[in-house]
């Protein structure tokens, strides 16, 4: 028998930004798969209802309304969790800008929630990880939610590139530094994804045009999509993997 199944069951997964869009697509599908759930993110409402869905699913599900730029609050939330196995480091955000008129305070914002905060969790939750005695048996897996602009430019991006580019440099560093641990990192780089964040930017017929000119398949990314990359680099379908991307691109990057 050669195919390894996509199953978490007994896993502890972590994932920020679970109210909405990808992040909660990812908590919901890691659930289906097996795994109890800690979601993290600012709107106590959407968690609600997101771990409505979860605990239909008949796993554990705990939720934390909580800003993931607020180092202390984050580190009190992953200290009080007697294990992680998987962290989706999903939470971030783009203001688009062009280069020359970038406004300091929202390049400064950007780099605070899409690098530095992304940074503090993994490196929480992997000092939470190595708590565990078996780790090197059971093994660990942290998912960075990147981007496809985490690999080429785009206008009105130079920002979001160089935190999504940073991204991916940590990433590999993460890799090896954690790989004798068997926790493995990787990132999931979505293209365009029909979200509650891109939505606004889907009512110009001009962008949807140029976005879709740029996808040999000729489509935007579905959620299901995303969050069935980010579950099979989480489980042990995907042991022998880590400091690489999954580009769920559609094509965009193979130009």
């Amino acid at each position: 028998m050669f195919l390894k199944k996509y199953n978490l069951k007994n896993k502890t997964a972590i994932v920020t930004g679970a109210g909405k869009g990808i992040g909660r697509a990812c908590a919901i599908a890691l659930a289906e798969a097996g795994a109890n759930l800690v979601i993290i993110s600012r709107t106590k409402k959407d968690l609600h209802q997101v771990s409505k869905v979860i605990k239909k699913l008949k796993v554990k599900c705990k939720s934390y309304v909580c800003d993931i730029t607020n180092y202390n609050q984050i580190k009190d939330i992953i200290n009080k969790q007697t294990k992680i196995d998987i962290l989706v480091n999903n939470a971030g955000n783009n203001i688009p800008e062009h280069f020359t008129k970038v406004k300091t305070k929202n390049m400064e914002y950007l780099v605070k929630i899409n690098t530095i905060a992304t940074f503090n969790l993994a490196q929480l939750c992997a000092l939470k990880m190595l708590k565990s005695k078996n780790r090197k048996k059971s093994g660990g897996a942290i998912v960075n939610m990147s981007s496809q602009m985490g690999h080429v430019g785009g206008p009105i991006r130079s920002v979001y590139n160089m935190t999504k580019f940073g991204l991916e440099g940590l990433t590999k560093g993460m890799s090896i530094d954690l790989a004798k641990y068997n926790i493995r990192v990787n990132t999931v780089c979505p293209t365009f994804v029909v979200t509650p964040m891109t939505k606004k930017f889907f009512k110009d017929k001009k962008f949807i045009k140029e976005v879709l000119g740029n996808i040999p398949l000729g489509r935007f990314a579905e959620l299901s999509d995303v969050a069935t990359a980010v579950v099979y680099l989480a489980s042990d379908a995907a042991s022998m993997i880590t400091g690489t991307s999954l580009l769920v691109d559609g094509g965009w990057t193979a130009k």
